[in-house]
């Protein structure tokens, strides 16, 4: 079984629907080790709200964090300092799905950031979305997971824009699990859709 971590070029790129969508695929469980805000409607009830195969199993967040605003700072408001040793993955005996905080960078307390969540044998899968900026964003974060020796796919997020997805395809030689397009809305059955189409590729990564 394998974990996969879904981590974006910024924040706002698509990651919670894009973790929805793959954790569907592979009727896996779901995993957010840090929220930060909305915790009414955080990203795990949203995920739970678009699956639905029976199988997957959703977990919780080590850390459950009131402000929305990155994790080192909601956390300095909430009087804690996220400490890495408490953050500990789920056992499954079922592919993991992991959802990361914003981009790779994001600071997690004065010293450590997103990235060192990620585990050497995990799978990541980085979301991009077309942005002026999202190009360098996206070459930026692939590059570095590689640096690292990570096995990296992109997801790409909104409407297709061929010339920056070209680039981005020919400049980091990375497997493409496929496109999530702008749809007037997003349910179980469109998750289960986009599921459908992403599984062959999520399967070969």
């Amino acid at each position: 079984m394998n974990t996969y971590f879904i981590t974006g070029i910024s924040t706002e790129v698509g990651k919670t629907l894009a973790s929805a969508i793959i954790t569907e695929a592979l009727e896996a469980d779901y995993w957010k080790p840090i929220q930060a805000g909305e915790l009414d409607t955080c990203d795990t009830k949203k995920v739970k709200q678009l699956v639905s195969n029976q199988t997957s199993q959703f977990h919780k967040n080590a850390y459950a964090l009131k402000s929305p605003m990155s994790p080192h700072a909601a956390a300095e408001l909430d009087g804690v300092v996220i400490d890495l040793k408490k953050i500990t993955a789920p056992k499954t005996k079922n592919h993991l799905v992991i959802e990361g905080a914003g981009g790779l960078l994001v600071p997690l307390n004065n010293k450590q950031t997103i990235i060192e969540l990620i585990k050497p044998h995990y799978k990541v899968i980085v979301v991009s979305r077309h942005y002026l900026g999202s190009i360098n964003h996206t070459l930026l974060t692939v590059h570095l997971l590689k640096e690292k020796g990570f096995e990296v796919a992109i997801v790409f997020s909104g409407n297709e824009h061929k010339t920056t997805e070209a680039i981005i395809k020919k400049m980091t030689n990375v497997p493409i699990i496929g496109r999530i397009e702008e749809e007037p809305y997003f349910d179980k059955n469109v998750v289960l859709e986009y599921a459908t189409q992403f599984k062959p590729e999520l399967l070969k990564f």
